[in-house]
């Protein structure tokens, strides 16, 4: 098989769905209207902070779409996100998978992402390898891996050592993640704290309420459920973020 085989890349090709973009859209143009009028004259720099958080989401959607991509040579994967870019020579692959994207929608995100796996059981996101800019990521990866097998120095099967790395590193993502949405929801639980101390005239701390506590919840969660799962290493893990 001649290395012309192997030759490809991806980038967008597909526009993104005009309901992803209106619903970004009116998500953060909402976050910003409510941060301005809960704010008041109390939190000036609130709305300023949310309105830099905005931006900063927008240019990693246009960075994502524009800028991204996936090339594969004879030599390894080279992948370009929106900032930073990675390569892997193909002996330091160990697999590339298509996995169904957390709470993806289809309609709103893709429902099928393909990640690289390291022999460490790192796991890394290959851009435009979905749903949304093919039509059959699966067969497109089952192509891939046959056409890379003859740049590999070992075949393509599954070890019982790097799969145990890959759950553990799926158990430390996935009480990460919660961790985070659990310092989101004890954030929304003190800007509710922060109004009523407003309300009745008593005195704030604003640090201590959106910045300590949410992040010393989120923590605390996080390492918690990270002790358990990593215990235990339930299947049901793979594929998981």
């Amino acid at each position: 098989m001649g290395e012309g085989a192997v030759e490809r890349e991806y980038r967008k090709r597909r526009k993104l769905p005009g309901a992803y973009l209106a619903l970004l859209g009116v998500v953060l143009l909402n976050a910003l209207v409510q941060t301005t009028r809960v704010s008041g004259d109390t939190r000036p720099w609130w709305p300023s902070l949310v309105g830099g958080l905005i931006v900063v989401t927008l240019v990693r959607v246009v960075l994502e779409q524009f800028r991204a991509y996936t090339r594969v040579t004879a030599a390894g994967l080279t992948t370009q996100g929106p900032v930073r870019s990675r390569s892997w020579a193909w002996p330091e692959v160990y697999d590339i998978r298509v996995e169904r994207a957390p709470r993806g929608s289809g309609r709103m995100a893709p429902r099928w992402l393909t990640y690289l796996y390291d022999f460490e059981g790192h796991r890394f996101q290959l851009p435009h390898l979905n749903d949304w800019q093919l039509d059959d990521p699966y067969a497109e990866v089952s192509d891939l891996c046959l056409a890379a097998a003859p740049y590999r120095s070992l075949a393509w099967e599954r070890r019982p050592d790097v799969e145990e790395r890959i759950l553990r590193r799926a158990a430390q993502r996935r009480a990460w993640t919660s961790g985070a949405y659990g310092a989101i929801v004890v954030l929304l639980i003190m800007t509710g704290v922060d109004l009523w101390q407003v309300a009745v005239g008593r005195p704030t701390h604003p640090f201590l309420l959106f910045g300590c506590v949410p992040v010393a919840s989120g923590v605390v969660l996080a390492a918690v459920l990270q002790w358990y799962w990593t215990a235990r290493l339930p299947r049901s893990l793979a594929g998981q973020s």
